[in-house]
């Protein structure tokens, strides 16, 4: 027959105890800041806006712009609609053109072109300056860096809006998903 005396010491014990704890914890918090820093954690599923064509206004124009540009990847796929000039650069192809805005950055009235870049098999139809309403899909595309292009579906002449101009983004505004 064999017994056995077991003696516990209470503050061995403690700190196995705590050191499983800790252990954990360190876990759970690598687990939680890999969710938040790779996996978009606290990133909205704007999946309600699939389908849908957003207009966008004077109002509203620089903030989608800004954003969009931030984070291209969300945005893929949207369609969207808006007014603008017909704005060409030097080594622009014949199927592009920026549909522009001219953004006031002063009080003077001083002014910048902001718009996006859009591709159109038919975009050489179009002369600079002439304003045109159109209707697309945001793609990502290359132009000295990662930027979201218009795949334009419907494009109209118009003429020029008695709001023709957009102001700079706010610095309280609100993202896009919520914008559109």
């Amino acid at each position: 027959m064999f017994v056995f005396n077991f003696k516990i010491n209470g503050n061995k014990t403690a700190k196995i105890l705590m050191g499983i704890l800790c252990v954990i914890i360190l876990i759970i918090t690598v687990f939680i800041c890999y969710r938040v820093i790779f996996n978009n954690f606290f990133k909205t599923n704007d999946t309600y806006l699939e389908g849908t064509t957003f207009e966008l206004t004077t109002r509203n124009y620089t903030n989608v712009l800004q954003e969009v540009h931030y984070d291209i990847d969300t945005y893929v796929g949207q369609k969207i609609k808006f007014t603008g000039y017909v704005y060409r650069l030097y080594d622009f192809t014949d199927e592009q053109f920026v549909l522009a805005r001219d953004m006031i950055v002063s009080s003077d009235f001083q002014t910048v072109v902001v718009g996006f870049l859009c591709h159109s098999e038919i975009a050489s139809n179009f002369e600079s300056g002439r304003w045109v309403e159109i209707e697309g899909t945001i793609t990502k595309g290359y132009y000295y860096g990662d930027i979201p292009i218009i795949e334009i579906e419907k494009i109209n002449v118009v003429d020029e809006p008695t709001d023709e101009y957009v102001y700079p983004p706010d610095d309280s505004f609100v993202t896009t998903s919520t914008v559109l």
